[in-house]
């Protein structure tokens, strides 16, 4: 059952989508979600002892008369998308699949044999073997963008946004477009409302992750870091941009990857764009143990890290052997574990359920 439509005066009477009940609900709603600065956290079990700490350590940073107080424009908070706060597991990242899409079930999209080959391979990687080619990570950004490359920055948003509406795999009521952790989106909301600067910092396409992300969750485009397709103008050709200038008949699209932006590329980007220090991090795998360990290391600040476990199995498509040993890897760094299990009240709300 979906949450009752509800005028704007009505649903503003809400801290929270929480306040009336944990269905699945459409992005419009996601982004409505309200957050008192309390923390409020409707969506986590009452005896998280993950949210407890998140709760505790906001209060005291934001308190003006504690020693651990830090200002305002200080206050920066990372994360991870896939896996830690969108679905990453039905069955894989939401840019493969938009990706497999593209190459293999587009019949307006004429792959080369080439691109078909790769395609098949990852694609039965996902679905049986377990096994990818070699580098797949590097490899899969690069043929994603080539398959896209060409596309104006408007094709492309449209191509994402019909992609957005198709269902996920292995769960029951939902879209790609709706497939947020409710309880992730809580803290997003919950960390902007105490002023926190909130980035999204993902190794997925940058033009993707704003297209499903930013409305959802109120953030502004600048605040989302991610791989970057090379964007030209349409006739510049091969020319270098400092030999070529913008005309009035111009536009822009899409071409090659520049960069992958993962593990250690992550604090780079982060140095780089961001130019301050996160005092607040949160990731779901080893890829993110840079990230998470620059929050950390070295802060002139208190900070604290965060890690994603996909632990449930019933309401979600969860892996528990890379739980284990994300468990392991939080324990040694000493970052705080958040358990999809036990932490989440619901995951995507009470009529999503695995397909079994």
């Amino acid at each position: 059952m979906k949450l009752k439509k509800l005028t704007a005066l009505v649903l503003a009477s809400f801290l929270t989508l929480g306040a009336i009940g944990a269905q699945a609900a459409p992005r419009s709603e996601i982004a409505a979600m309200k957050v008192a600065k309390s923390g409020k956290l409707n969506y986590w079990t009452p005896n998280s002892v993950a949210k407890d700490k998140l709760v505790s350590f906001v209060k005291d940073v934001t308190n003006k008369n504690s020693k651990n107080f830090i200002p305002a424009d200080d206050r920066v908070a990372v994360f991870d998308m896939d896996g830690t706060f969108v679905c990453e597991t039905a069955p894989y990242y939401f840019e493969w699949m938009l990706y497999l899409n593209r190459a293999l079930y587009d019949k307006e999209y004429p792959a080369s044999a080439e691109m078909v080959d790769y395609a098949k391979a990852i694609e039965e990687g996902i679905r049986t073997t377990g096994k990818f080619p070699p580098g797949v990570d590097v490899g899969e950004a690069t043929a994603q963008e080539k398959v896209f490359a060409g596309m104006t920055p408007a094709e492309y948003e449209a191509y994402v946004k019909r992609f957005m509406e198709t269902p996920v795999e292995g769960l029951s009521n939902l879209k790609w477009g709706e497939a947020f952790y409710l309880p992730m989106v809580e803290v997003i909301k919950y960390l902007t409302a105490n002023d926190f600067s909130v980035y999204v910092v993902s190794g997925s396409d940058r033009p993707t992750v704003r297209i499903l992300a930013c409305d959802v969750l109120n953030l502004n485009p600048a605040n989302v870091i991610g791989s970057d397709p090379k964007i030209t103008a349409a006739a510049q050709g091969g020319k270098d941009g400092l030999d070529y200038v913008y005309g009035k008949d111009d536009y822009l699209v899409r071409g090659q990857l520049i960069e992958k932006n993962l593990k250690m590329n992550k604090v780079s980007v982060i140095a780089q764009e961001i130019g301050k220090q996160p005092v607040l991090a949160f990731g779901n795998s080893s890829g993110d143990s840079s990230m998470l360990n620059y929050a950390v290391y070295g802060n002139k600040y208190k900070s604290a890290a965060f890690m994603v476990l996909c632990d449930d199995v019933e309401r979600e498509l969860g892996n528990e052997s890379k739980a284990a040993k994300c468990k392991e890897l939080a324990d040694k760094n000493g970052w705080t574990t958040i358990s999809m299990r036990d932490d989440f009240k619901t995951i995507y709300g009470d009529d999503v359920q695995r397909v079994k």
